[in-house]
């Protein structure tokens, strides 16, 4: 709207002050004609920039046949300039091209016909109105593609880098869940177990010996949580505890499982056949020994009295974990048992499957005709660290 008001009115001052680029054939205020058309065209230079562009270099062909007015090819030269940064990709591109042709032809043509030297400055006049605008909208609306294409990858790298950490979030999370469930559900479930029996049994012996088993487990599991709330502090949880069990543990693993599991007329057994020396990778050796100890702490929970068997065997490429325990064998358990919520299940599957692994879980037949509930986890290992 600016520009074609003070297009306007500059081109009407200058023709009321007789200034005139030529001695065109129509004179008199014709050359008010292309002027007021350019004015109105300056208008659309921004929602229709190529009509604009079409119907200005006709009415800046009609201005050379009258005085002429500067303001008429000034204007045009900004239909030029904006119908390359605001119209289409396509036009973009083509119109710098068109224009340059057309300078070229405009030089060389009215050089053959007038057989002078000097007629090329009509080319390079044809070149100043057209393809300098052209050149200089191309130029700037590359610049503006680019800074538009560069904040568009700000914006979807910040994107990711927020989905990123949303992700490590949520799986943080959920290991400080597994690695908390490991460590209290096994001494939650045994006072649990035993405060019942203590509550259920008027036998003196059997309320000792069950308090006894309280306090032991209270007091273990409130140090794990004390370790591990202080590695947490520590270390803000970026790695696995530096303080892991390993399986070199699971003697006394299966010692307090045996304790706790006596009531419900539980044994519990561990068969090691992996060679002597194997060596395995810090990570293989903890999903292990939570995935015994989640096992035999369900079994204090829910198996019926009978051997609980925890099987450990390297094959070169994997370590197998399997804990068979009596499943429905002989009626109910003589005590009550502990409320699960299935979340030791999942975390089992989940440290298998984020090692690569498989794991499954659920009753077999037995080969003496019994039931068993047999969990089953596969740990692959690296190939040169199945080698060592």
């Amino acid at each position: 709207m600016t520009i074609a008001a003070v297009g306007l009115l500059g081109g009407v001052t200058g023709w009321a002050l007789g200034l005139r680029t030529q001695g065109g054939l129509i004179g008199g205020p014709a050359v008010l004609v292309p002027l007021t058309v350019m004015a109105a065209l300056e208008l659309l230079r921004r929602t229709a920039p190529q009509f604009a562009l079409v119907v200005g270099t006709f009415a800046v062909v009609a201005d050379q046949f009258t005085t002429g007015s500067l303001v008429t090819v000034l204007m045009f030269t900004d239909l030029v300039y904006a119908a390359v940064l605001y119209g289409t990709p396509a036009a973009a591109r083509r119109i710098p091209i068109t224009t340059g042709l057309i300078s070229v032809a405009v030089a060389l043509g009215f050089l053959a016909w007038l057989h002078k030297p000097e007629a090329l400055l009509i080319g390079v006049i044809t070149a100043v109105i057209s393809f300098a605008p052209a050149t200089t909208g191309a130029l700037v609306r590359n610049h503006r593609d680019a800074a538009e294409a560069a904040t568009l990858r700000a914006e979807q790298t910040a994107l990711l880098a927020e989905l990123d950490r949303t992700q490590a979030v949520v799986a943080e999370r959920a290991r400080m869940a597994r690695e908390l469930h490991d460590l209290v559900a096994g001494h939650l479930s045994a006072i649990a177990i035993h405060a019942t029996a203590a509550l259920s049994l008027d036998d003196p012996a059997t309320t000792r010996t069950a308090l006894g088993v309280i306090r032991t487990n209270s007091v273990d599991g409130l140090a794990e949580m004390r370790r591990l709330i202080g590695l947490l502090r520590d270390s803000g949880a970026t790695a696995e505890p530096a303080a892991a069990p390993t399986l070199a543990a699971l003697d006394a693993l299966i010692a307090q499982a045996r304790t706790n599991g006596a009531a419900g007329g539980l044994d519990f057994a561990l068969h090691d056949r992996r060679p002597e020396g194997a060596a395995l990778p810090a990570p293989i050796e903890l999903a292990a020994y939570r995935i015994v100890q989640e096992s035999l702490t369900n079994a204090v929970k829910h198996a019926s009295p009978g051997t609980v068997t925890a099987s450990l065997a390297h094959t070169g490429r994997a370590l197998l974990v399997e804990v068979s325990s009596p499943y429905g064998n002989g009626g109910a358990r003589p005590e009550p048992r502990a409320p699960g919520s299935g979340a030791g299940l999942v975390g089992m599957r989940e440290r298998a499957v984020l090692l690569g692994g498989s794991f499954s879980s659920g009753p077999e037949p037995a080969r003496d005709g019994t039931k068993i509930w047999r969990v089953r986890a596969e740990l692959p290992l690296q190939e040169s660290e199945s080698q060592a």
